[in-house]
């Protein structure tokens, strides 16, 4: 061998060893990296002090209900039974991330006044709810599992047919339980998720843009660690294995869940289930991840709060003394925030009406 030769190995293997350190020094602050990302935009979601939507102390007076709780892994999780005196069916009612039962108390209400029981819970690290953080995208179908396992149970719960309505986190949760729970008659999913998967890709790229494609499978295995098969759930599967009615709605200006990327409405030609419909919202102003439930004078008086909200601010330099806000709160009308699409929730509340009279 000679002297040239063996220099070129020696300086190969100092390249080889040179971009092994690198890739290893890559990997360790990918991991670190991806880990506190995902570990912080999943943390603990407590009730804000302040709300402009309705809360349960502004309707206690004319709706009763019963707090009970219920296990899901390790934490113990607050649920809320409204309408005790309806026999009709069950409404289980699944909130989206940082988000609590509470901030769906419209959808509550409408479902009561609808004759329907309803079953709300606070998920894992969420307001009432045990947890020091809500974990991930899958966490919201395994809560949603225990809260089945816990209705079935329940001898005032477990013979009533049981319908499913979730938002966001929930609108996957919802579809997502179907594939390991037969008890839904009916499911209205909105602005959902086909799986978590799809949408860790989706918001990593929307937040990162090509280097989604280096750091997406550090992503992708530290979910998978969390959660194992859990992780590989999906909607379009859940669908298509149940016999539910089933109601997709999704908005086309969706801003949190592409329309036509994560969605479950991306994937309506891979779904074979025969009862499934399709809503999507395309109306100006309510085609968002959080308006196209709400009524068209819902949006324009939020639109009008909020810029009051920014106006006053602004006037503070983003410093808002405690008193001011307090003025501030007093000042909106929360039944108007409140107020619901009543054509869309008509139709809901249709196809739950519908799923009955193929029960048994």
């Amino acid at each position: 061998m000679t002297a040239t030769t063996q220099n070129k190995r020696r300086s190969l293997k100092k390249v080889l060893v040179l971009l092994a350190v690198v890739a290893l020094i890559f990997s360790v602050g990918s991991i670190v990296a991806v880990k506190s990302l995902y570990d912080g935009y999943f943390s603990r979601f407590d009730r804000p002090e302040f709300s402009g939507y309705l809360t349960y102390g502004d309707v206690a007076s004319r709706y009763d209900r019963a707090v009970v709780a219920l296990e899901s892994g390790q934490n113990t999780l607050a649920g809320y039974i409204y309408g005790q005196e309806h026999d009709k069916g069950l409404v289980v009612i699944v909130h989206g991330r940082a988000a609590g039962a509470e901030d769906y108390l419209a959808e509550t209400l409408y479902f009561v006044d609808q004759g329907w029981r309803v079953f709300a819970y606070d998920g894992t690290g969420s307001y009432e709810s045990e947890g020091q953080s809500t974990r991930g995208l899958p966490q919201a179908a395994l809560d949603l599992e225990a809260a089945l396992a816990y209705i079935e149970q329940d001898d005032a719960l477990g013979g009533l047919p049981v319908m499913l309505y979730g938002h966001s986190w929930g609108g996957f949760a919802v579809t997502a339980v179907l594939n390991h729970s037969d008890v839904a008659s009916a499911v209205a999913s909105v602005s959902g998720f086909n799986s978590s998967d799809e949408l860790l890709f989706e918001q990593m790229h929307r937040m990162m843009g090509p280097l989604v494609y280096l750091e997406y499978p550090f992503a992708w295995a530290y979910q998978t660690t969390l959660f194992g098969a859990a992780a590989r759930l999906s909607a379009v599967d859940g669908i298509n294995r149940s016999d539910a009615q089933v109601m997709i709605i999704h908005g086309k200006e969706d801003e949190s869940i592409a329309y036509k990327g994560a969605s479950i409405m991306a994937h309506r030609t891979e779904i074979t289930n025969p009862h499934v419909v399709y809503r999507t919202a395309d109306a100006k102003g309510r085609s968002g991840h959080d308006n196209l439930y709400r009524s068209e004078a819902a949006v324009a008086y939020i639109a009008e709060k909020n810029r009051e909200f920014q106006a006053l601010s602004d006037s503070y330099d983003g410093q808002i003394p405690r008193d001011a806000l307090v003025r501030y709160y007093e000042g909106v009308d929360k039944r108007q925030t409140s107020e619901l699409d009543a054509e869309l929730f008509a139709a809901i509340d249709a196809l739950f009406a519908e799923s009955l009279a193929r029960e048994p």
